[in-house]
């Protein structure tokens, strides 16, 4: 059977993971991986988890199965975390899933189930995984125009009016905050436009929500589902605890399903876990139960925001740090469009022969499209980072 089989292509991050690590430069440089890390290079659990943790280990009785929706307190700590007081409770159901990647996944599989010949339309770019996860399910995926790459700004017009195009219940795909790979994300007018066309267009919005916290706070980031909820018959919400909550390997979040009325809901709900069933049968437990304790205990929950917005800081810092360094080595380029990106990534906005020179001749490593993970940049490696980048622009 598996002699019929040929080798899949390598994952590009994974690739550059392995780079990275054999190479013995002493000054390398990662911003390939997708994980937050300290001026010190770490990817730490956060202090507040480390203490529910403890309390999980003293108090918890039991490994037993969870159910397909997982537990129901952590699903409504996270439904008020995502939706605030706008979505009716009665329309809505919000199931516990393996990871912001499991809900994608799952979500597939509702889409699939309930409307197989809609397209789903994802900003171009978009995260690599997108494709993989929503196209691996079966469904159709088409583009729509974003991101600048000369100007660096979103081309809001041109997603409009591509959006126009698309016909009554093809879905939407959108980056709540902090959108990978640009970190450029429409203001607050784009969002109330963008929520205009889709009203009047009969379009279902499916938001990838990853980041809550990482742009401005979690209640500013969860602004276009909870704009996008007071306005729509049906709404599709996928979550992610891995950034905000450092919980990456724990794989947590959650996918929230709006319906139209309570009768729908009530069948959306049987279905999605029907689809919970039939791929992972029952999600982990661990990583809910400890954002379950920290978001229902109001000193762990002011703990966590504090470190949250630590992080959040971080990164925002690094942008301005690494745009200010590259005023002094690169004068003649303009690189003010890093100080304007939210989260963690940003396109440095070189070509994909330069990102390799800056790999071969530096130890500077990033993927090809010349996406950063800016929790990469650090104060002590900030100058030689500028320094190679100018370097390698005065080769052209």
């Amino acid at each position: 059977m598996f002699e019929s089989l040929q080798a899949a292509s390598a994952d590009a991050i994974l690739g550059l993971i392995a780079e990275h690590k054999n190479d013995t430069r002493p000054e390398k440089i990662d911003l390939g991986v997708g994980v937050y890390r300290t001026a010190a290079g770490e990817t730490p659990v956060l202090e507040v988890v480390k203490k529910a943790e403890q309390i999980l280990v003293d108090t918890q009785d039991s490994k037993t199965y969870l159910g397909t929706a997982g537990a129901a307190d952590f699903n409504a700590a996270m439904q008020a975390l995502t939706f605030g007081d706008a979505a009716p409770g009665d329309r809505l159901t919000t199931i516990q899933t393996p990871g912001g990647s499991g809900s994608l996944r799952v979500a597939a599989g509702m889409i699939m189930r309930a409307s197989p010949d809609v397209s789903v339309w994802a900003s171009e770019p978009t995260w690599a995984n997108h494709v993989p996860l929503l196209g691996g399910a079966g469904l159709k995926l088409k583009s729509h125009p974003y991101y600048d790459t000369e100007n660096h700004v979103i081309k809001i017009d041109e997603m409009l009016a591509a959006l126009s195009t698309a016909p009554a219940g093809d879905v939407v795909l959108l980056h709540a905050c902090c959108h990978n790979p640009s970190g450029l994300d429409p203001s607050r007018d784009d969002w109330k436009a963008i929520t205009d066309l889709i009203v009047e267009r009969a379009l279902v919005p499916f938001i990838d929500m990853a980041y809550q916290g990482f742009a401005d706070n979690f209640d500013d980031d969860a602004f276009p589902v909870r704009h996008m909820a007071e306005r729509v018959p049906e709404l599709i919400v996928a979550t992610s605890c891995s950034k905000n909550f450092g919980l990456y390997r724990d794989r947590v979040g959650t996918l929230s399903l709006l319906a139209s009325d309570s009768a729908s809901r009530d069948i959306v709900n049987s279905q999605v876990n029907n689809v919970v069933r039939t791929i992972y049968s029952v999600p982990p437990d661990h990583g809910a139960a400890v954002v379950t304790l920290i978001l229902n205990d109001d000193e762990m929950r002011s703990a966590w925001m504090i470190e949250l917005d630590e992080m959040r800081n971080r990164l925002q810092d690094m942008k301005i740090l690494l745009g200010d360094a590259l005023i002094e080595h690169a004068p003649d380029h303009d690189f003010s469009h890093l100080a304007r990106a939210r989260g963690m990534f940003c396109f440095l906005g070189i070509s994909a022969d330069q990102v390799a020179r800056l790999k071969k001749d530096f130890g500077v490593y990033m993927v090809d499209s010349s996406r950063i993970n800016v929790a990469g940049i650090t104060p002590d490696n900030v100058s030689y980072l500028a320094a190679s980048i100018a370097a390698t622009l005065e080769t052209e």
